[in-house]
């Protein structure tokens, strides 16, 4: 490689992007989808304090920690009480 290369002398200093034209991602509706839970405040510090010990967003923990109980196909086992 020559050091034009590495460095990016090549490059403009600018670029005039008015010029380009934007448009929607397709995939981004399939990424992710926003919605409203109601979860308690001691399990939502459970999450944070798990996502600090790994340095990544609580939320992604959750995301991810959801997705493998639905990868694995795990149930949740309840029981209510009889009165």
């Amino acid at each position: 490689m020559s050091q034009e290369y590495i460095t990016g002398d090549n490059m403009k200093k600018e670029y005039d992007l008015t010029k380009f034209k934007s448009r929607p991602n397709p995939y981004a509706k399939r990424l992710k989808k926003q919605v409203t839970l109601r979860i308690r405040p001691d399990v939502i510090e459970y999450f944070k304090d798990m996502a600090e010990e790994r340095g990544i967003p609580y939320q992604s923990l959750i995301n991810l920690y959801l997705h493998d109980c639905m990868a694995s196909n795990r149930k949740l086992s309840m029981k209510w009480a009889t009165g």
